[in-house]
């Protein structure tokens, strides 16, 4: 078992509220603000003319970025300005917006104007194609569409006081589990798989890792829609163990916050993906974006910011910082998003909507 402490690094901040959208995409981005006002989610509008139009080659302009809601502290503050300084990215402004994932997804479908999407979660992405909003072939890359990647770990009070090493201590019935809601979060459902896996990982059946959710679930308080939002509900005082993304904990202890995190043995490798939209104002811009974050230096900064890099030979410069669980799997170990959503996320007819409301908790 595996606890310990960050190196310096910026830390995480609070959505903003607020952006200056550029009107783009016909029909669809007649209804975007409406779709983005109804769905409450927090934008942050960082410089830049909406009448600018980046042309990739370093002469400037503004790229949207529409993203989940735990790297916003990371792009703003570190990925974004590196990249404007570079000499494909030359006087780059951006105009971001991050939020739950599903929430995101359904916005950018709705006509929210989005350059670069960056999503955990496949099934979100997948929508988007659908849509014709994102290439098919999004993920022929050489990391197969990601750019960092994380992993599920818990959060405590400093000291670890409730002595939480492992899955089975969050069944006890004397814990109050903290995690966003699975119907709107990302990093929610990640959380989920991780804590399924880590009963098979264990030799159980599927039968007994569905029905250890039960007590996870129990035990569980998840008023947030993503995963930014359940840190600071735990932040605030509530929950004794947080379900979270490592660079969440990471971010927020470097920030000043008094928490501590464990790694446990069993846990699942979280793999984000990012693409260049259809409608992008300038697509030789916004891949130039995409390819700085897989480049070396791109790699170190998400390290830096406490996200494993897709880039092995980056990764193991950070070995010590970030080890690997002992038993580390992955969402193919189950069949793959597109399987998962459906058995296991199914508003209607999947396991975790059916234990919610055994336990008379609303799925919306």
């Amino acid at each position: 078992m595996k606890s310990f402490l960050s190196k310096p690094r910026p830390g995480g901040a609070a959505n903003a509220d607020s952006a200056d959208a550029r009107p783009r995409g016909g029909v669809r981005a007649l209804v975007a603000g409406a779709a983005v006002a109804a769905l409450g989610l927090g934008l942050a509008a960082c410089g830049g003319s909406d009448s600018d139009a980046s042309s990739g080659d370093g002469s400037g302009g503004t790229i949207d970025l529409v993203a989940y809601s735990t790297p916003q502290t990371a792009y703003e503050e570190s990925i974004e300005p590196a990249f404007s300084e570079s000499s494909d990215g030359s006087g780059v402004d951006f105009q971001n917006s991050f939020g739950a994932s599903g929430d995101q997804s359904r916005a950018v479908e709705a006509g929210l104007p989005a350059d670069v999407v960056h999503l955990p979660l496949e099934p979100d992405m997948t929508r988007l194609v659908e849509a014709g909003l994102i290439d098919a072939n999004y993920t022929d890359t050489e990391y197969n569409g990601g750019t960092q990647n994380s992993v599920v770990v818990f959060v405590t009070r400093p000291g670890n006081p409730e002595g939480i090493d492992s899955w089975d201590d969050l069944v006890t019935g004397e814990v109050e589990v903290i995690t966003p809601n699975p119907f709107t979060s990302g990093g929610a459902r990640w959380n989920l798989m991780a804590a399924y896996g880590s009963q098979i990982e264990q030799g159980k059946s599927e039968e007994e890792a569905l029905a250890s959710w039960t007590g996870v679930f129990s035990s569980t308080c998840w008023t947030n829609a993503s995963a930014r939002d359940a840190l600071q509900t735990f932040i605030g005082g509530k929950g004794d163990v947080l379900l979270s993304y490592e660079n969440e904990a990471l971010g927020a202890i470097d920030a000043g916050e008094e928490l501590d995190y464990v790694v446990p043995d069993e846990t699942i490798l979280i793999e984000t993906q990012a693409a260049v939209t259809t409608e992008a104002d300038d697509p030789e811009a916004a891949q130039a974006f995409l390819d700085f974050q897989i480049s070396d230096e791109g790699q170190r900064l998400w390290a830096e910011n406490g996200y494993r890099p897709v880039n092995e030979k980056i990764l193991a410069e950070y070995s010590d910082e970030f080890p690997e669980p002992k038993n580390l799997f992955t969402i193919e170990d189950f069949g793959g998003w597109e399987t998962v959503a459906t058995e296991f996320f199914d508003p209607a007819e999947g396991s975790v909507a059916e234990i919610e409301r055994n336990l008379g908790v609303a799925t919306e």
